[in-house]
Order: C-alpha cells, then sequence, then structure tokens
C-alpha cells in the first residue's frame, strides 16, 4: 500500500513537534521555514527534513481570521473609521512583523523580526507610540490585537456613537407583555383607540397579581403603544386588524405550477361602481372573476346583482368557451393578431377561428373560499362533471388565494375608477351623488369588462411573470400562455348544450298530463308524452322527474329522460309567446303577489307588460301622464327594480336552441302610432248628465 500523503501547510504561527522540541514557526519560505531553537535565537530547516522526520507533527494551527462586517463600518462616523485604519496598520505589523505598507522583499524592523514573539511586538509597539506621543500600554494593544483578530476592522472602531439602545426603552418587561396582551384581545372586537389599549394594561397589570409594577408616563406609554401596534391596526380598521392578525405566521410559501390551468382561483367581491340595472334603478353588482395562476390569465369575468352558484356554474362554461369577437371591438383584439399561436391552436379547435385574444384553460384545480356560491352542491357537482379538483382554503386564510385576491383589487384601480358611479372601497371614500352621472347599464358595463380584460389585462406585463434567465423582463398573460402551451398542449374541452343543462340547479317535479308546473308556470312538450302520470323510478326521490330550469330565463326547463337513455328533454312555457324577452323567478313573484286571483295568462301578459314598460324609460311617449298618476310612485319602483334585476343576467351559453317563434311585423318608421286614450271604469250610481 502506497505511503504517500499531501505536506500540511505551515505558516507563521503553527506550533509543530521537531526533534523531540515543540517549536514555533516564525517565517515559512518556499524551501525552508524559520523555528525557534533553545541553543540558538533561531534555526533554518528545509521543507524535506522537516516533512521526513519521524517525530514530525503539526501541534497548533491558529483559527483564520473571520471575514470583517465590512457593511457594519458605514454605520460608523468618518473619524471613527479613520481613527480604526490608523490602529490597523499597527496591529498587522504587531501580527505579522511587517507593516502593511512595507515594500515586497523589505526586512522588519528591529523588535518585529524572526525570534521576537507576539508579546515582545507589543511591548516594543507600546514603546513606539509612546515616543510619538500616543501613551498607550501594551496590555492595551494586547487586547486591540485580539479584537481585531476576532472583528476585524470592526472590532478597533469606538462602538459608542452606534451602541444599540433597547427595544422599548426604559419600559419594564412586564409592562411590555402587558400591552401586547390587551392589544391581542382587541383583535376580534371591534375598533377602540389607544387610551382604551393603556388603561387595559394597567387592569392586566393588577389581575396579574404579581409584585407591583409601575407604570411609565403617558408619553412613554403611547410611544410603547405605536411601536407594538405599527402594522396591526389595533386601533384602525376592524376588517384589516383581523387580516393581519390571523394571517400566515411563517413565510409564504409558492406553489409551483408549470401548466395552464394546472391551478386556477375564483373569488367574488363587490364592484365599487354605480351600476344602472335599467329605467333608471341604480344599485351595485358583484364581480365574480376565475384566474389562472400560471400564467394569470383572467379566464372569466361576469358581473351579476347577487352572486348565486349557478353564476359559478356559468363561470365554468365561459372558462373552457372561447371569447367571440363582438362588433365595435377592433381588428387588434383578434387572437389571429396576438401572440398566441393561434394557426395551431386553429387545427386543434374550430371554435378559435372568430376568438378574441384571450386563452381558452381547462381548469385542473379550482381554489376558492368559503362563499356560499362556492361550496354549494351546484358548484361542487359541476367540478366533478368536469372532472376539477375542488380545493376550498382554510376559513379566515385569504392569502391562500392571493392571486385572485390581487386580481379583484387590479380591477378597481385600473378599470372600475375610471367609470361614471365610482364609490371607493368605502363610505369614506365615496364622493356626492355617485347615483346621479351618466351610469353604465349592467350588459354595457359586462361589454366593457371583457374588452378591458382582453385589451388591457391581458396584454399588460406582469409582476408574477418574470423571465428566470432575465429578470428584468416581464411576460404579459398572453405571452406566458404562448410559451407554456408550446411544452404542455392544449386539448379542448367543448361544452355542449347537453353539458350546460347539467350546470343549471335540479328540482324534481311530477310529469301530469298537461305537463309540469315549477312557481305556477306550466311547461309541456310533445316529447313528455311517454312520461305523463307515470313514476320516474327514482325511489329516493317518491318517482318524481328531474327537472332543471335557469334562475334567470323562466322560458323553458329540461326533464331528464330517466326511464329512457337518461337525456334530456325540453319542455317550453305554455305562454311563452305572451313574454317577448326572458325573465327570471323575481319578476314572476313581484306580479304573483299583485295579482294573487289571476290566472296563468294574465300573469304572463302582465309581466310581458312590467317588463314593456321598464324597457320603454320615463320619457317614452307612450307613457301619458295620466297613467303615471295612475300608479303609485313606490309601486313603480318596485317594477323597475324587479325588472331591471331580472335583465341583468345574459342570454345563456351554449344552451339547446328554443323552438323558433314566428316573428311579428316591425311597424315602419314613418308610421305614426295613434294615442291610445283609456276608458274609465263605468258606474251605473254616477249622474250621467254631471259627466264632463
Amino acid at each position: 500500500m502506497s505511503g504517500l500523503r499531501r505536506p500540511p501547510a505551515l505558516a507563521v504561527g503553527h506550533r509543530v513537534r521537531f526533534e523531540g522540541q515543540v517549536r514555533g514557526i516564525l517565517e515559512v519560505t518556499a524551501h525552508a521555514v524559520v523555528v525557534e531553537d533553545t541553543e540558538a535565537p533561531h534555526r533554518v530547516v528545509t521543507l524535506i527534513d522537516l516533512f521526513e522526520a519521524a517525530d514530525f507533527e503539526v501541534l497548533f494551527q491558529p483559527e483564520r481570521m473571520p471575514l470583517p462586517a465590512v457593511g457594519l463600518l458605514e454605520t460608523f462616523p468618518p473619524e471613527v473609521v479613520k481613527h480604526a485604519l490608523w490602529w490597523e496598520g499597527h496591529i498587522l505589523e504587531v501580527v505579522h512583523g511587517l507593516a502593511p505598507d512595507a515594500e515586497p522583499g523589505s526586512a522588519p524592523r528591529p523588535g518585529y523580526g524572526p525570534g521576537s514573539s507576539v508579546t515582545s511586538r507589543q511591548r516594543v509597539k507600546a514603546a513606539e507610540l509612546a515616543v510619538a506621543g500616543h501613551d498607550v500600554a501594551a496590555k492595551t494593544i494586547g487586547n486591540r490585537r485580539r479584537r481585531y483578530q476576532e472583528q476585524g476592522l470592526v472590532g478597533l472602531a469606538d462602538h459608542r456613537p452606534v451602541r444599540k439602545r433597547p427595544e422599548f426603552g426604559s419600559a419594564p418587561e412586564a409592562v411590555v407583555e402587558a400591552m401586547r396582551k390587551a392589544i391581542k384581545e382587541g383583535v376580534d372586537t371591534s375598533t377602540r383607540n389607544g387610551a382604551y389599549l393603556i388603561w387595559r394594561t394597567g387592569e392586566i397589570l393588577r389581575e396579574s397579581g404579581g409584585d407591583p409594577v409601575e407604570l411609565p408616563a403617558r408619553r412613554t406609554l403611547y410611544r410603547l403603544l405605536a411601536k407594538l401596534t405599527k402594522g396591526t391596526h389595533a386601533t384602525g380598521s376592524a376588517v384589516t386588524r383581523r387580516s393581519k392578525a390571523h394571517g400566515a405566521a411563517a413565510p409564504f410559501g409558492e406553489l409551483t405550477v408549470s401548466a395552464p390551468g394546472e391551478v386556477m382561483q375564483i373569488d367574488s367581491t363587490p364592484l365599487d361602481v354605480m351600476v344602472r340595472l335599467d329605467n333608471g334603478v341604480v344599485g351595485k353588482v358583484e364581480l365574480t372573476g376565475m384566474i389562472d395562476v400560471a400564467t394569470r390569465t383572467l379566464s372569466a369575468a361576469v358581473l351579476r346583482p347577487t352572486t348565486k352558484s349557478v353564476d359559478a356554474s356559468v363561470l365554468l362554461a365561459r372558462t373552457v368557451t372561447p371569447e367571440l369577437m363582438r362588433p365595435g371591438w377592433v381588428e387588434a383584439l383578434k387572437m389571429s393578431r396576438s401572440v398566441l399561436p393561434h394557426r395551431r391552436l386553429l387545427t386543434l379547435d374550430e371554435r378559435l377561428e372568430h376568438a378574441a385574444a384571450k386563452p381558452v384553460i381547462v381548469p385542473e384545480m379550482i381554489v376558492c373560499d368559503h362563499g356560499k356560491a362556492f361550496i354549494s352542491h351546484n358548484f361542487r357537482a359541476s367540478c366533478r362533471f368536469l372532472e376539477i379538483d375542488f380545493q376550498p382554503t382554510h376559513k379566515g386564510s385569504p392569502f391562500q388565494k392571493g392571486h385572485i385576491e390581487k386580481m379583484l383589487g387590479s380591477v378597481a384601480t385600473m378599470f372600475a375608477q375610471f367609470l361614471p358611479g365610482h364609490t371607493g372601497r368605502n363610505t369614506d371614500q365615496r364622493g356626492r351623488h355617485p347615483e346621479q352621472e351618466n351610469l353604465w347599464s349592467l350588459p354595457e358595463l359586462q361589454d366593457l369588462l371583457d374588452e378591458w380584460i382582453i385589451a388591457k389585462w391581458q396584454n399588460r406585463p406582469h409582476e408574477g411573470l418574470r423571465d428566470p434567465d432575465h429578470p428584468g423582463r416581464l411576460f404579459t398573460p398572453n405571452q406566458k400562455y404562448a410559451a407554456l402551451v408550446e411544452a404542455c398542449g392544449y386539448v379542448p374541452v367543448a361544452l355542449s348544450g347537453q353539458d350546460y343543462v347539467e350546470l343549471l340547479p335540479a328540482a324534481w317535479r311530477a310529469v301530469n298530463s298537461y305537463g309540469i308546473r315549477i312557481n305556477n308556470r306550466t311547461y309541456d312538450s310533445p316529447e313528455l308524452g311517454p312520461m305523463r302520470l307515470r313514476d320516474s323510478g327514482v325511489t329516493a326521490k317518491r318517482g318524481l322527474w328531474e327537472v332543471h330550469r335557469d334562475p334567470y330565463d323562466a322560458s323553458r326547463v329540461w326533464v331528464r329522460d330517466h326511464r329512457g337513455n337518461g337525456g334530456w328533454v325540453q319542455a317550453t312555457w305554455k305562454y311563452l309567446k305572451r313574454a317577448p324577452v326572458p325573465f327570471g323567478d323575481l319578476a314572476w313573484d313581484h306580479v304573483s303577489h299583485q295579482l294573487p286571483r289571476a290566472t296563468e295568462e294574465e300573469l304572463a301578459q302582465a309581466v310581458a307588460d312590467l317588463l314593456t314598460r321598464a324597457h320603454a324609460g320615463p320619457d317614452q311617449p307612450a307613457a301619458k301622464k295620466k297613467d303615471r298618476k295612475a300608479r303609485s310612485a313606490k309601486a313603480v319602483k318596485a317594477e323597475r327594480r324587479v325588472a331591471a334585476r331580472t335583465k341583468a343576467a345574459p342570454p345563456t351559453v351554449s344552451s339547446p336552441t328554443p323552438p323558433r317563434q314566428p316573428e311579428a311585423e316591425a311597424p315602419a318608421e314613418d308610421d305614426d302610432l295613434a294615442e291610445v286614450i283609456p276608458l274609465g271604469l263605468f258606474n251605473p250610481l254616477e249622474d250621467p248628465w254631471g259627466r264632463s
């Protein structure tokens, strides 16, 4: 076996065993070393003889000086740093025997050469400084040398100008802990001011039962309170205070996503804009959106008066459906004009031929909070239907879906504040009478939002989409999608009309000889013939039939054929011809309460008249003053509100095509409509000659 071994590294200050003596290394050259010797001041030994000696052994190696904290020097005054540099030159000569500014090859000065110990050099240096007018003891130089070897140049500086102060000044630790407890108690309570927190601090100290602690001066307590409540909103917004207190204590983690749709987040929030629902009715709406974490693509966003589970299901349908170009949009918003690989995607999905520049993303996982619209059975069933992993966050943890939270805030700052009727986040930021401005209607606002998403959001460089190799470059959502789709691919998921029906809420009804009745409405169709007066076979529902309906469109329903192939049979409302536009349950219930004993045909006509009056507006010629006086102002306002909230929902997406109705002949534009004069009721007891 070979006995080769690497020779040790020797340096000045090492202690070695050689020829039965413990010797110190005084000097090291390329071929020899100078060591201490008992019979002479020093001895020169070649490295070969030293390493080949039988009893050679390195006994002591001085530790390498740590890297100095040079950055701390910036906190010292310039004169302190200058004085430390002056000391460094003298200490280096004591340690190494040569001054740092000595020429290469220079010999050490007397008293610092080979054979002199560090202690003797310290005495020589002290005497030298005394001659120069600096009265310094050798012991002081030794202390400075040790501090320099431990801390570097910082150890030679005077620390008095930058001495650390106590974090909370002279306040006792018991007072600090009591005030922290008082602040923690107020996290979930109503907001109180600093005077209460200081009073509660004293109460906690008295309740502790320990040694009495004297409270500092009131100004000192307020300064302590300002330090302890910094960033907690202890005396500010209760909502922000709870959010800060219940946030993540550990560092935020980063969920690695590498494909579009791998993780998507959904949430809703009130939009800070007043909207003209219809015919002068002003209200606020809710924005429900879904964002893709990998590309930051805002895949779908809908505005509704109130978010329901069916709206969340419709959002899923819009996510996997291309956004088609609309009249009035510029050609630059087309997908074929964008950075998206339109031509390659078109070969896979023909629906993208006339699509706008927004990617179609199929979700794999959806993260949401515990809102009723998202944890409902309908939305969960929709996720199971589309094979989507449903992942709710922990309660009180909005940071777990921070991407959608940030997106909703960006919509408020980048879009909503530019609209008339902007209300701000709260009443403190609301101006005077925003409802009197020239407000957008809900359909118009939805169109504006869709256009803004395609034109602005999808083409805006995002801070979270940086190139890892070039951090100075930011990607837009469309650019990030184009980069990821090359590696991950694209599989279109087209929702048919049958699929959309599955996303609608269900009810269970019997199929009678006249059809199906839901909320006093009768639905019938020739295809319901085999189901009439029959048992569906579903024992858990007592033989009733499964009926799906759209809450925003009462014109038709869909019945599942349990006895057949399980498909859907569409049934149309019996009096659909009397309703010019689709309307929902809200309008129907409103008229039903006004006419409790009316027939179904009269109810249909009343609903049609209500929507016609609301759609006509207050300044139409057909609405005479006499007609306005006939109805109370309260009733007119209620009718307009109901009609507006009913018409707020846009037409359903990808729903089965309803039966085609004959179109009514529109009157010519040049024809003048005759004025309709209403007839009064005949009263037999009234004097006919007294009529005017």
